[in-house]
């Protein structure tokens, strides 16, 4: 879900100890914390978040991975730790926990559409228990847009893989279409089967227009699939721009999106503030500061693309 990352990781992923203030360390051999994490990806998938524990806080994870059953008990497992702060990667993570327990502080960091989901008021003020950082904002949709057109100047199909359920996915999919009409693109809406056998066959379908390209927004499916949603791109030549680095890390074409890494650490201070007695509901919503675009160089030699040197200049990686 995010750049390489392993269990052990976690602490150093967020700084390491000087990422937690001193008077935080001071406390290790006074009180020990305990921080309870929900996370939406599998424990071995090394784009997913993980934590050892370090000498002055206890972290307990849950990781649902392939099995979004297990989703209540998890939560409830979590909340009877009684943790002093929760942290969560998406928005049913965070209902999950909140129908658990109301009070205990959570910090979220890959809901899109906070406000949309009902989980805050505001995002300056956001009132409750939870707060955390957005990876995106829905004029991005328009944004991922305008790559895969530079990048395919013939393209005017583009079909967009994304989950029509989440407010924040179709909020991207109608900044597209103010876009889609400016370039003269068409858009089609592509589902991701729950299914993995059938991932293919919305992507097989649309491969049938000339000259069509996708957009694939995040979301627990397409994430979970990725590879077999970069795989099926890769078998019907369809260039292909995704929401995140850890896409194009695993063969697709481009991103273009938020550094989910930088938000995780960025996390990091606000468990820190909730842990020494600073209130969620007083804490904003923080979205992203940065946008990065990332190019796969042989996965767009494989589609015998020719990137034009200006994209490239933009690109903030270019992966050979």
């Amino acid at each position: 879900m995010t750049a390489k990352m392993k269990r052990r990781e976690f602490i150093t992923l967020l700084g390491g100890a000087a990422a937690w203030p001193v008077a935080a360390r001071a406390q290790q051999h006074e009180q020990m914390r305990r921080v309870g994490v929900l996370i939406s990806s599998t424990g071995n998938d090394p784009q997913g978040h993980g934590w050892m524990e370090g000498q002055n806080v206890r972290i307990d994870f849950r990781f649902l991975g392939d099995e979004p059953n297990r989703l209540k008990a998890y939560a409830a497992e979590l909340v009877a730790l009684k943790p002093d702060a929760l942290l969560a990667s998406g928005p049913t993570e965070v209902v999950a926990l909140q129908q658990e327990a109301t009070t205990i502080p959570i910090v979220f960091t890959q809901v899109n559409d906070p406000v949309g989901a009902g989980l805050v008021k505001t995002l300056a003020r956001p009132g409750g228990s939870a707060t955390g950082f957005t990876p995106t904002e829905f004029s991005i949709g328009g944004k991922m847009l305008e790559v895969l057109r530079d990048l395919v100047p013939d393209v005017k199909q583009v079909g967009v893989v994304l989950d029509p359920k989440l407010s924040d996915q179709t909020g991207m999919q109608s900044a597209m279409e103010a876009v889609a009409l400016r370039l003269g693109l068409r858009l089609q809406q592509l589902g991701v089967p729950d299914d993995p056998a059938d991932i293919e066959n919305p992507i097989s379908s649309f491969a049938r227009h000339q000259n069509g390209g996708l957009i694939v927004l995040a979301n627990r499916n397409t994430i979970l699939h990725r590879k077999l949603i970069i795989a099926a791109a890769a078998k019907h030549r369809l260039p292909t721009i995704y929401s995140y680095r850890y896409f194009v890390e695993d063969g697709g074409l481009a991103s273009y999106g938020a550094d989910l890494l930088g938000l995780y650490k960025r996390a990091a201070s606000y468990v820190d503030r909730i842990l020494k007695g600073e209130r969620p509901a007083d804490l904003p919503v923080q979205q992203p500061t940065q946008y990065e675009l990332i190019i796969n160089m042989k996965t767009a030699k494989a589609l015998d693309l020719d990137v034009p040197p200006t994209l490239l200049a933009r690109a903030d990686e270019v992966i050979e």
